[in-house]
């Protein structure tokens, strides 16, 4: 199932799913009070929920209060996530991206996953402009896959970590390059070149869906980057080096890990203009407009906008 939140013609807020490629259902409305109205309360009883959820799919089709798709403005499907960690679990984007630094990788990247906290206050969704700060000039993308958590847990071992798993979307990790340059010469890891935006989306696809496809570390599901359509990065989900069971493993060592909280990958081998050089392609500018692809996941599309632009 693919679960999104979304307005509609009246300015109201809700959730559910996607039956096609053109109609959504209302979960809220489709069982007459009995799911929440938002993804997050969803997620704290996912077990229970998915249950009614999945008894109402397969009757969506003749329940009368489907959507029609582009008559709803799609918003992040998790809106205000409990937290968001950012993983660093490519091998290939951390090799490439400490070298652009004049850096070896070191042994320690290969022990364990390593993550840092970003906003999620800030979180945006597919369609909606992302600012660019006003004291950035080297602003970039990140082409990353995330999964979200459904279930609480506190030192989950790894062989049972995917079931703390629910589903998963395509993220952009926006980086303010320069700002982040800067502020990691303390010693400390990213936070002010990342806080300004994180976008996810356009769905969450549960993780049902993706096992099939599983590989490596990861899924076979390849992943593109264009910016204003010309396509610069490519890379696949199977390439990760730390699977998401491992991360989960990692985060919630010693910490309680909660439904609603966002685990992200990192980004993937070429998923970035740091990585790609200059050469390749200038930092992003207002007017430019960033789609992000993984297969079965779909499309996240975001436009640049300068902060005066901003009422």
């Amino acid at each position: 199932m693919k679960f999104v939140t979304f307005e509609k013609k009246d300015g109201s807020t809700s959730a559910g799913w996607l039956i096609d490629d053109e109609h959504v259902i209302d979960m809220y409305e489709a069982s007459g009070g009995i799911l929440p109205n938002n993804l997050l309360n969803f997620l704290d009883q996912s077990e229970e929920h998915m249950k009614k959820a999945a008894s109402l799919f397969p009757l969506s089709k003749g329940l009368g209060e489907a959507y029609r798709l582009n008559e709803l403005h799609l918003k992040a499907p998790l809106p205000i996530p409990r937290s968001f960690r950012d993983f660093y679990a490519f091998e290939q984007h951390v090799k490439t991206a400490r070298e652009k630094r004049g850096l070896k990788m070191i042994p320690e990247w290969y022990e364990f996953p390593v993550f840092y906290f970003s906003n999620h206050l800030a979180i945006k969704g597919p369609g909606e402009d992302i600012v660019k700060p006003k004291e950035c000039e080297w602003l970039d993308y990140e082409l990353e896959i995330a999964c979200i958590i459904g279930k609480e847990g506190k030192n989950i071992p790894v062989d049972a970590a995917d079931e703390y798993i629910f589903g998963y979307c395509i993220l952009n990790d926006w980086s303010a390059r320069d700002l982040q340059r800067r502020e990691m010469k303390v010693g400390l890891g990213p936070a002010k070149g990342k806080d300004f935006s994180t976008s996810i989306g356009p769905w969450i696809v549960t993780k049902d869906e993706l096992d099939p496809l599983k590989e490596g570390k990861g899924f076979n599901l390849s992943m593109k980057a264009r910016v204003n359509g010309m396509l610069l990065s490519e890379g696949n989900v199977k390439d990760l080096s730390f699977s998401f069971s491992e991360m989960i493993a990692r985060a919630s060592q010693g910490v309680t890990l909660y439904p609603g909280e966002i685990i992200g990958s990192g980004t993937v081998g070429t998923g970035c203009i740091l990585e790609l050089g200059e050469e390749i392609h200038r930092w992003l500018e207002p007017g430019d407009q960033v789609e992000l692809e993984i297969e079965h996941l779909g499309v996240l599309k975001n436009t640049i906008i300068d902060d005066r632009e901003v009422k």
